[in-house]
């Protein structure tokens, strides 16, 4: 089975559909793995949360911040949609409940063989298995109470991981750094508010995957998050997040050979997508 990744959706069905047809998607032989960030800002949310979900296992997806954030806004007491949000028809749809549930069941990590699965980033002190083990702690805690877990999950802080952390500052730290981490420092610190490209962040600061003592080094990270990134192919990071949504392109890569593919958005003039070393 061919396993094809694909950058962040946010509701740009027309350009998913048309990059399946691209690269001759096949439900026979091919599984599509997908960052997160599957809804919002973009057109059609509603009828990209229903096609993911029809393929059944031939999608593997991991959740980005708006697709929490949809969830946060169905399931909490305190999260209201936000005036830039397009998330009005799938919170009105008649399958509401299906497509909702479905979602919040979708991990913050996946991995297979040496590739590692999730929406943003890590931090230079998690390994492979404990990135797995402490997304499997917020998905237990969005199984069991999402209401709970919801309400306190928004905020920047605790922004420096310690093992000793627990409660809701230890959830609220795992989600901001797989779901929205672009730069950190070597000792781990995060800072959420930069969102720039790189080289723009403040001195001290670097791309998380640029700390060199990262210790999930030796496995392949594949990506989404980070617009202002554009795509970047190495042998341990795969990010694909090009901006569809932006006016950008949507973006696809084989994980088992050098394919990549891009559909630009609908509305927008066609960019070139290219490997960034």
């Amino acid at each position: 089975m061919a396993r094809i990744a694909i950058g962040d959706l946010q509701g740009c069905l027309t350009e998913l559909q048309q990059l399946l047809k691209d690269i001759r998607f096949s439900a026979d032989r091919d599984q599509l793995w997908f960052v997160g960030d599957l809804v919002n800002r973009g057109p059609d949310s509603l009828g990209v949360l229903r096609f993911v979900r029809a393929l059944g296992a031939n999608a593997r997806v991991v959740l980005g911040n708006h697709d929490l954030h949809l969830l946060a806004v169905a399931f909490g007491s305190r999260r209201k949609l936000r005036e830039d949000d397009t998330l009005d028809d799938v919170l009105s749809a008649a399958d509401r409940h299906a497509l909702l549930e479905w979602l919040l069941r979708q991990p913050l990590a996946v991995r297979e063989g040496s590739d590692l699965m999730l929406h943003a980033g890590v931090v230079p002190q998690w390994s492979a298995d404990e990135v797995l083990q402490y997304a499997r702690e917020v998905e237990h805690a969005l199984q069991a109470n999402p209401q709970a877990l919801f309400d306190v999950m928004y905020g920047n802080k605790p922004d420096c991981w310690r093992d000793e952390l627990d409660g809701s500052d230890r959830l609220r730290f795992i989600i901001n750094v797989l779901t929205r981490l672009r730069f950190c420092r070597a000792d781990g610190r995060i800072d959420l508010k930069m969102k720039g490209a790189p080289g723009s962040q403040d001195a001290g600061w670097m791309p998380w995957f640029e700390v060199p003592t990262r210790r999930t080094r030796g496995v392949r990270l594949v990506t989404g998050h980070w617009s202002t990134l554009g795509l970047v192919d190495r042998a341990e990071l795969l990010a694909l997040d090009t901006g569809c949504v932006w006016g950008g392109a949507l973006s696809a890569a084989s994980l088992d050979g050098p394919e990549r593919c891009s559909q630009p958005c609908a509305t927008k003039g066609k960019m070139p997508i290219s490997s960034n070393e």
